[in-house]
Formats: C-alpha cells, sequence, structure tokens
C-alpha cells in the first residue's frame, strides 16, 4: 500500500509469464487481424517517436486480441542503409557490428516497454536470409521488364570519391578558397559542399539501376480512390507526387538540330501566345547543347539538379524552334523554372497568360503575346501581369472568337499536337553507391553485357567491410572479380547496393513466412491474410515508402506471386512528439528517454496526450497526471481487496442501479474508442470511471456485484494501455488466467442512448453548480429536480420528426394530447419550433425520471442535500412546470 504501484516490481515476472504462455505468439494455421507499426532504422536506441508508433499498434493488437481475435503483431529491423555505415565509419568499426549491437539494445528495450510481439516472426534486412529476397525479387523484375539500366545526374564528392544523398549535400556561403570549377555554385553566392568532408560538390552521370514504376503511375493515381481506410491528406500527398495531369502534348522542330522538342500544356488555348521553348535543364537537348557550348555547360552545371519554379534564371542556347502553327522561329532556352520531372520536361512559353512565363520573359525582355481575352470584355493589366483565366481566343487565327474549352477540343486535330495525360513521377532509382546494403545481383560482361547471377548462387553475400574513401565494395577484389554466368569468362560484379526502400517495400510479406526458404514468402497465406489491417507509422512515409509498398504488391501480382493489389487496409499516421514547440529529437537536445518516467507512465501519456494522429506536447505536469493515475485505479483495487471485500451489501438500491448503468454506457464508449484508436478518449473514461468507483465506495458501503464487475472492467479497460498494471490488478481480484488474454467486458443492458444519459447527468450537475455558485449557497439543503410533462417530450418529438420547411408550430398544435394544454402548448410549440436545426435525441419522460432518481446519490454526495425528484403539474401552483423541458429539469435549490 504505502508503496503503491511501480510496474519496475513486477514487469520481469509477467513478461516470463507472457513468454511462457505463449500470449503473442501466432501459428500458421489462424487467420489474424494483422496489425502492424512500420518497422525501426536500427539507430541504437528507441526514441519517443517510436515509442509513440509502438504504443498505438501495442494498445490496438492487446484491445482486439481481448475482443476474441488472433492477432499477428510482428517486429523487425530496417537494418541496412548509409546512416549505419557513417556510424561505423565514425567509431573505426563496422557496419554489421554497430548495427547487431543497436537491435540488441532496442529490443530490450521494447520489451521494457511491454510489447507484445511475436518475436518469432523477428525479421533482419541486413541478414543474407532476408536480403537473398531482395536479390530474387530483382531478378524477376528484371525478366518481366521492369529494370532499367541507364545515365542519371548525382551528386559526386571527389574527396570522398562517392555519390552523395541530396541530404548528405550541405549549401554553405562560398568564401574565396571554393573555387573548384567542378563544384556546384549558386547563382546566390553559396556553394554545395560533401557533409563529412566540406569538399564541394559537383555533379556526375553515372549510370544506375531504375526500378520501372512509371508503368504503374495511372493505376497508383486512381487506386487512390479507394483507400478509404487512408486519410485524405496522405492521399492528396501521393496524387501529387504521382502529378497526373491531363492535357495536350505540342511538337516543335529544331531545324539546327534535326530534331523536335515535345512541350506539355494544359492551355492548348493559348498555344499562338507561345513567344518561346524553355527546357529543363536535364532535357536530353540541354545537355546535348552543354556538351558543346560553354556558356549553357556552365549554366546547367549550376542549376542542374537545383531545379526552383520560381527562378527567373536561364541562358539561351541560341538554338531555334519552329512553331507547329504559326511557322514563327522561337528562341529556345535552358531555364531553372522549368522542372525536369514535370509533363515533358519542356514548356512552351506563354508569357501573357502564365504567371512563371512571364517572369521568365519579363526578365529576358521577350515578347509577351495576348491571345486570350475576358468573356465580359474588361481590360486586363497586361503587359504588366498576364491573364491566366479562361476567355474568347484572339489572334489565334482560325479559332478566334471560340471560348477557352472550345478551342482545346479544336486545336486536338492540328497535325503537331495531340491529347496527353503526363505524371510527374519519374522511375525509381534503387542504386546506391555505398557498402551497406543489399547487393545487385548482376554481373557485367564485356561480352555478354550484363548478366543476372543464377537463383542459384543467391545471395550474393557482402565481403568484409573495408574502411576506405569511395565505395568499399569496388575496393574488395574478392568481390569484384567472379566469372560471367552465362560464357565462364572473367567478368566485374555490380558494385552499388540497393536503396533500403526495397528492403521495406515488402517486409509485411516477409512476416507472414519469416523462415520459408524456398520463396520470399508464402503466396497463399499471403492472399489469405492481406491487406494489412492496420498500418501505423510517422506521416513522413507519406510518399516514398507507401508508394512503394503499393508499386511492389502491384508488380507481383502482375508476376503472379500474389493477388492484393491493394496491401494496407487501414492507415495511421501518428503526430509528431514536441518539446517546447519543436520536434523531440536527440540533435536538438530536447530528447526524453522513453525509460525516464517509467515504461507505463509513459506508454498512458503519449497515448493520453491527444489523438494519435495529432502532434503534442511533451510536458512534466501532463506526464505526472498519467502517473497518478495509475496509482489511482491500483490504489483503488487495492484497498478493495486488502479491507473493503468484507464490507459489502447484499441488497439492492437504487442509486446501484446508476452504476450499472454507468457501467454499461462506460464500456460502451470505450469500446467504440478502441476500435476508432481515440485513446486519448479511452483514458479520460478510464479517469472518469476512476472517480466514480471511489465516489459510489465513500457514498455508501458498496453493493457488492456491481462495484466488483466495475473493478474487473476497469481493469480490462488499461489492459491495452498498462499491461503490468493489468495483471496486477486482475491477480488482485482474483481473477483465473491473464489480463491480456481476458475477455473483453460487454454491456448487460441497452445501451443505445447512453451518450443522452450521460450528458443530461453532466449538464444538470453543471447547472446546479452554477445556481449554487451565482446564488452563494454554499450548504443546500434541499435539490429539486422537476422533469417535465409527458406532453411536451410528445411535442418535442414532433418537432424533431418535422421536415425542414413544415410549418412546426401548426403541426405541433394539430395534436390534440399537446393542444389541450392551450396557452401553454403554443408557447412551447413556438419555442421548439425556434431550435428546429439543433433538436437532438432526448428521453421520454419515465426514463429521464427514472435516471434522476438512479443519479441522485450523485448530487447528495457532492452537495450535502437532500435530493427530490418528480414530474411536473398542471396545478396552477407549480411555478415549475412552466421552465421544465425534455433534457432541461427545473432546479429548485434550497
Amino acid at each position: 500500500m504505502s508503496q503503491g504501484y511501480s510496474h519496475g516490481r513486477v514487469q520481469e515476472y509477467w513478461q516470463s509469464v507472457w513468454e511462457r504462455e505463449g500470449v503473442y505468439h501466432v501459428g500458421d494455421a489462424a487467420d489474424p487481424t494483422y496489425v502492424l507499426g512500420m518497422f525501426p532504422y536500427t539507430s541504437g536506441e528507441l526514441h519517443m517517436g517510436h515509442v509513440r508508433n509502438y504504443t498505438i499498434t501495442d494498445a490496438y493488437a492487446r484491445y482486439r486480441r481481448m475482443r476474441g481475435d488472433e492477432v499477428l503483431h510482428p517486429m523487425g529491423w530496417d537494418a541496412f542503409g548509409l546512416p549505419a555505415e557513417n556510424a561505423a565509419y565514425d567509431r573505426n568499426t563496422d557496419p554489421r557490428s554497430w548495427t547487431e549491437t543497436c537491435i540488441r539494445q532496442m529490443r530490450e528495450e521494447m520489451e521494457t516497454m511491454g510489447f507484445g510481439y511475436d518475436w518469432s516472426r523477428e525479421i533482419t534486412t541486413c541478414e543474407p536470409e532476408y536480403y537473398r529476397w531482395n536479390q530474387w525479387l530483382f531478378t524477376r523484375f528484371y525478366e518481366a521488364g521492369l529494370v532499367d539500366y541507364e545515365a542519371a545526374t548525382v551528386n559526386w564528392c571527389p574527396d570522398c570519391e562517392t555519390v552523395l544523398a541530396d541530404a548528405q549535400v550541405e549549401r554553405r556561403d562560398r568564401g574565396d578558397g571554393d573555387g573548384d570549377d567542378h563544384a556546384t555554385h549558386d547563382a546566390d553566392g553559396t556553394v554545395e559542399v560533401c557533409w563529412r568532408c566540406e569538399t564541394p560538390v559537383g555533379r556526375r552521370d553515372l549510370d544506375q539501376w531504375f526500378f520501372r514504376i512509371t508503368d504503374y503511375a495511372e493505376e497508383l493515381h486512381a487506386g487512390l480512390d479507394d483507400l478509404d481506410g487512408w486519410s485524405d491528406s496522405v492521399r492528396e500527398v501521393q496524387r501529387n507526387w504521382i502529378g497526373r495531369r491531363e492535357g495536350a502534348e505540342v511538337t516543335f522542330d529544331v531545324p539546327a538540330r534535326d530534331t523536335t522538342v515535345d512541350v506539355f500544356t494544359t492551355r492548348l488555348d493559348t498555344v499562338f501566345g507561345g513567344t518561346f521553348v524553355a527546357l529543363a535543364p536535364g532535357h536530353d537537348l540541354a545537355r546535348a547543347v552543354a556538351a558543346e557550348d560553354e556558356s549553357v555547360a556552365q549554366y546547367v552545371d549550376m542549376v542542374r539538379g537545383r531545379a526552383d519554379a520560381g527562378s527567373t534564371s536561364g541562358v539561351d542556347t541560341g538554338l531555334r524552334a519552329t512553331h507547329p502553327l504559326t511557322g514563327e522561329e522561337l528562341p529556345v532556352y535552358v531555364a531553372a523554372y522549368v522542372l525536369d520531372d514535370v509533363g515533358t520536361g519542356a514548356v512552351m512559353g506563354v508569357p501573357a497568360h502564365n504567371e512563371r512565363d512571364h517572369a521568365f520573359a519579363r526578365a529576358h525582355d521577350l515578347p509577351i503575346r495576348q491571345v486570350v481575352e475576358p468573356v465580359d470584355g474588361t481590360a486586363t493589366n497586361l503587359p504588366d501581369e498576364p491573364f491566366t483565366g479562361d476567355g474568347m481566343l484572339a489572334d489565334s487565327g482560325a479559332y478566334d472568337g471560340l471560348a477557352s474549352a472550345a478551342a482545346r477540343d479544336r486545336l486536338l486535330d492540328e497535325d503537331a499536337v495531340a491529347e496527353s495525360v503526363t505524371y510527374r513521377l519519374r522511375d525509381w532509382l534503387i542504386s546506391r553507391q555505398r557498402y551497406w546494403g543489399t547487393p545487385i545481383p548482376v554481373v557485367h560482361c564485356d561480352d555478354c553485357g550484363h548478366v543476372l547471377v543464377p537463383d542459384e548462387d543467391l545471395p550474393v553475400e557482402l565481403p568484409a567491410f573495408v574502411q576506405t574513401t569511395g565505395n568499399p565494395l569496388d575496393a574488395s577484389d574478392e568481390f569484384v572479380e567472379t566469372d560471367c554466368p552465362d560464357c565462364g569468362r572473367p567478368a566485374r560484379r555490380e558494385t552499388d547496393t540497393m536503396d533500403t526502400f526495397v528492403d521495406s517495400s515488402w517486409y509485411f510479406l516477409r512476416f507472414l513466412s519469416p523462415d520459408l526458404d524456398d520463396a520470399p514468402f508464402d503466396a497463399d497465406r499471403a492472399n489469405d491474410l492481406l491487406p494489412v489491417d492496420v498500418y501505423v507509422g510517422g506521416d513522413e512515409h507519406a510518399v516514398l515508402h507507401l508508394l512503394y509498398i503499393r508499386f511492389f504488391a502491384r508488380a507481383l501480382c502482375d508476376l503472379g506471386l500474389l493477388d492484393v493489389r491493394e496491401p494496407v487496409d487501414r492507415l495511421l499516421n501518428q503526430g509528431t512528439v514536441l518539446y517546447d514547440g519543436e520536434k523531440m529529437s536527440k540533435s536538438k537536445g530536447n530528447a526524453i528517454a522513453p525509460h525516464e518516467y517509467g515504461a507505463e507512465t509513459t506508454r498512458l501519456f503519449v497515448l493520453s496526450a491527444a489523438h494519435p494522429e495529432q502532434d503534442f506536447e511533451w510536458t512534466a505536469k501532463k506526464v505526472s497526471t498519467a502517473y497518478d493515475l495509475q496509482q489511482a485505479v491500483y490504489r483503488l483495487v487495492r484497498e478493495y481487496v486488502d479491507s473493503d471485500a468484507e464490507a459489502t451489501r447484499d441488497e439492492h438500491a437504487p442509486h446501484d442501479a446508476y452504476l450499472e448503468r454507468e457501467l454499461d454506457r462506460t464500456i460502451a464508449a470505450v469500446t467504440a474508442d478502441y476500435e476508432r484508436f481515440r485513446f486519448h478518449r479511452v483514458v479520460s473514461e478510464i479517469q472518469g470511471l476512476t472517480r466514480l468507483l471511489r465516489r459510489y465506495r465513500a457514498y455508501e458501503t458498496p453493493y457488492k456485484y456491481p462495484y466488483e464487475r466495475g473493478l474487473r472492467t476497469l481493469a480490462r479497460f488499461v489492459a491495452p494501455i498498462t499491461p503490468f498494471l493489468a495483471e496486477e490488478l486482475w491477480s488482485m481480484l482474483g481473477e483465473t488466467g491473464l489480463a491480456a488474454e481476458a475477455r473483453w467486458p460487454e454491456p448487460m443492458q441497452e445501451i443505445t442512448a447512453h451518450q443522452v444519459e450521460r450528458q443530461l447527468i453532466r449538464q444538470t450537475l453543471d447547472d446546479v453548480r452554477g445556481i449554487t455558485d451565482v446564488v452563494g449557497i454554499d450548504e443546500p439543503d434541499e435539490i429539486e429536480l422537476v422533469v417535465a410533462q409527458p406532453w411536451k417530450y410528445r411535442a418535442y418529438e414532433i418537432a424533431r420528426a418535422a421536415d425542414p420547411d413544415e410549418a412546426i408550430v401548426g403541426r405541433i398544435m394539430a395534436d390534440e394530447a399537446v393542444a389541450e394544454h392551450g396557452e401553454a402548448a403554443g408557447e412551447y410549440a413556438a419555442s421548439v419550433a425556434e431550435r428546429k436545426p439543433g433538436l437532438e435525441p432526448v428521453l421520454d419522460a419515465e426514463r429521464e425520471r427514472e435516471l434522476f432518481e438512479q443519479a441522485a446519490w450523485l448530487f447528495e454526495e457532492e452537495f450535502g442535500a437532500e435530493v427530490v425528484v418528480r414530474e411536473a403539474t398542471d396545478g396552477p401552483d407549480d411555478d415549475l412546470a412552466r421552465k421544465a423541458r425534455p433534457d432541461k429539469p427545473a432546479i429548485h435549490i434550497d
């Protein structure tokens, strides 16, 4: 008693019991609910983002298990990646040793947090047993035409001799010493440098491996409409990333190069207003000109890979493009505002009708030609501002006078114009020039070209790590030098490794059959269990990871390996944990270790602080509230078990009925909140039930059966959130079995109106508090609650059922049972008619009076007054009758 509750004293015991009983183990014959949290990168320790993610999945998995479901709740490790390689570099060790150390630490912390995982299904992506199947799937994709090998522009550090991801490139003010001619300098006077050695970074074109995700662009876009279990925000982010746009392609000849440029436009009606053509820095023609023209080359080097839609910078290539409808020769520019990954990477500059084209034209003194005029004849602000709306065509030859929409349709008949749909989405570059990843299973042979490593020779394993500049795989002759699988001659092994997003694009399938040795996953089981029922992770993965798993599922279906094209049914993106308004992180020095306040206090707090999808601020005060709630629940049960169990009544009293009913109301509310992941509301209900049981016990000797039922219900409510505490409570109450496997409580009576009943009592208590405060009554003698007469309830329901445009007063007064109350009925009918848009359901007169009689003890306990509940009468002396109305009793306090 004096010690209170401490999960640290009991956690090892209950963990051993859960493990012994196999609580979280799911056999292959089961048909479970699949609950999955995005597996963590092996960073070395859990942070609060991990804790919030995995507490959400754990609470929901535990709840579903108590509802009688088999639950698959696995955990594994996203173990490859550059951070581990960098950490090993900094610590003079190797990535594998560092990663294994991190995994041991993180698993111990997860067990301390009480997370209930089926550890028999644990997977680690850096193990050959796993990445063998990355290579096998690469082979299947290659055979299906879903893999390309082509040049791509990358960031290059000449000192480290390696490719850098965009995140490893830092922007610095350019100093006098930064004179590398190959470095990427921007017009704003900054230079991009390597994050590690601070050497200026340049650009290189290297041959890279790609997955052809663009083959699925249309399906990935259309499929978002059917993902009802995903938030609108995530679906919109994916739509924007895929970037589907309907429009037209217009072909411009470039005679000097004997080539053409296709431009994409959504405003074909403005085609006659084109005064220039602009290319993205990465466009094929821009690269070709840069290879011969130093000024173009310098500009392309400066902006390539750093395009900016708001920029007005550009360079004239000296080329001219022939307008296909007018024959006019238009200058061709390379411009930073034209994006490689939008449309065709080339635009038809129409400065009179597009804001970015207008800004560029003003900066380069190019013509601005208006070809669309407002329909109503009003003036525009041209040439100072573009007119971007639809209108009527002018100076457009045979199309003059047509409305914009009609012109767009007619212009599609022109030979140089074709209807088109474009996508911003580009193919997935999976090549990484680093060691700690899945080796790409390809051999380069001078005679045979690119040759796939045969399946029987997989996995291609990583060699021992070597500290070196550049890619450590290039430094391993033993790894690189091999024989061609086709001709047997000497060849070189591919030294690029795969993007770690490949690992995480199908891991949810491997969890279903982690020990399978002849396939990456059991297809029959996958088809039975997918889609994942609930998937939880941060919104930073809203685009790439979630897009990639959707792509993989479709590709696997087309390969005949899977039947389910959408892998996730319900997606939940947890919000961010903040500290002093900033995201909690080690780099900001504001991180709170999960164990600092105790596992269950932390679990309870992160679930109670806000809806899972909302951000919340970490505060010590709120953490203290979570701790206090655990202690209050524990004391309530401990005190009953130690002293109150014998001091109970066997006779039923009216106020016992209120507790029984409130238990059912609370069970219904908590169940609904768990189903909707509203854990913060679950905690509020637990707080409310704890207070109610404490008040009930203090009011009078408890009636044994509802009170014990209340304690057992409370123990089960907390079981998904604070599992160690729940097991202690369950054991103290003498229950057999484990709380983790206990049957979820069910209401014992009909509770369809439980929210109405609950709100009525709460509002009436608030009204009484308000009256006593305003009038200054410290110790009232009597509280009289007067329930309205039955005819008012009848009038109220007539009004609720009426159509919005119906004469409500007339309809009410047409009812004889109401009309016989004369002037009082008319006044009440008028008041109800005024409230018509907001009329909520109410109880009937009999149930409302019964409810107040059952709840009278709450008023007596709080105010120390006698409580009288009665129904209003028609008598002239009943002054309260006029004030009483459905859902609002009249109140009189002596």
